[in-house]
């Protein structure tokens, strides 16, 4: 059976993807069964094309840029089509990083399901919607995804993003679960399997950085915190609303993703100049250098358990 990888990305979070793959082949014993492929947004013109125009999420008019710094996320659908529609597949975000073995998701029984992920936290009574950010798919039974004609639905037939993306639009008989593990948000333990630095402000690659996307403005009811933040962006401008990414609040999961980043420069996944170009576009924290020449090899690293062994 066909084993896919597919880790989506935009050129501001390429270097994640790097080291997103390079995880995944060194934690798995069985590297050479799978099939690891990044999906760039460059490469999809179809995203590119609907620049500027209005769709909508959770309600909310908002225009398509892709210079957001999640503008990958509609390529959440694609594997299946680049599968031919047969095999099986994970999906994820380039921020989550293999601390286990991605082989064993891929082989999992799904009991019959198309899609296995996890659920957001409840907000509330409200049950959390379904995580797409890490994906496992039974690509002959999704042969109903579309991405290109369902990204343009969003333009053309009012198709809600939030409900797209959340997978209201699928049968939930359809859908499984799997553990928390499997995607964990910004939690490293002794049983993560894949970490994922789900809090953009704080990605460990980025600390000090000025932040380079816009947060949604919620005021539903009760505005004034929307109020405050646009008075806030029309007196001090858009650069002081935004700031600069922060520290991880665990140093862990900084040591883990430089001490990934480490192994992937030395091993030639990744150069000294495209970190530097990384650094120049700031996509990479400018002190990079440093906190890499202060980071334990993973070898050394053990969060909790044995050594993180290649």
């Amino acid at each position: 059976m066909q084993l896919g990888v597919f880790i989506h990305t935009n050129p501001k979070q390429y270097l994640g993807a790097l080291v997103s793959a390079h995880s995944m082949r060194r934690h798995s014993a069985h590297p050479d069964r799978l099939d690891i492929r990044i999906l760039n947004t460059v490469d999809f013109p179809f995203l590119a094309a609907r620049e500027g125009q209005t769709y909508r999420v959770g309600g909310e008019p908002r225009q398509w840029r892709m210079d957001d710094l999640q503008s990958f996320t509609p390529l959440r659908f694609m594997p299946p089509e680049a599968m031919g529609w047969s095999g099986r597949a994970v999906l994820v975000d380039p921020d989550i990083f293999a601390v286990g073995d991605i082989h064993e998701l891929l082989t999992r029984d799904m009991q019959g399901r198309a899609i296995v992920c996890r659920r957001r936290p409840a907000k509330g009574d409200q049950p959390g919607g379904y995580a797409t950010s890490c994906m496992l798919l039974d690509c002959a039974k999704l042969s109903h995804w579309h991405c290109r004609e369902d990204f343009d639905r969003l333009f053309t037939e009012g198709v809600d993003y939030i409900d797209w993306i959340e997978l209201k639009r699928e049968d939930p008989a359809t859908i499984g679960l799997f553990e928390p593990e499997w995607n964990d948000f910004d939690r490293l333990t002794e049983r993560t399997r894949l970490l994922h630095n789900t809090k953009r402000r704080t990605q460990p690659w980025k600390t000090g950085l000025p932040v380079d996307f816009t947060e949604a403005e919620r005021f539903r009811l009760f505005p004034p915190k929307g109020w405050g933040r646009r008075a806030r962006r029309t007196l001090l401008g858009e650069a002081a609303v935004r700031g600069t990414f922060q520290p991880h609040p665990d140093p862990a999961q900084e040591r883990f993703f430089f001490g990934l980043l480490k192994d992937a420069l030395a091993q030639g996944v990744v150069s000294e100049a495209l970190l530097r170009e990384e650094m120049r576009r700031d996509h990479l924290r400018h002190d990079a250098f440093a906190v890499l020449d202060r980071t334990p090899p993973l070898d050394q690293q053990a969060l909790g358990r044995a050594p993180l062994a290649a």
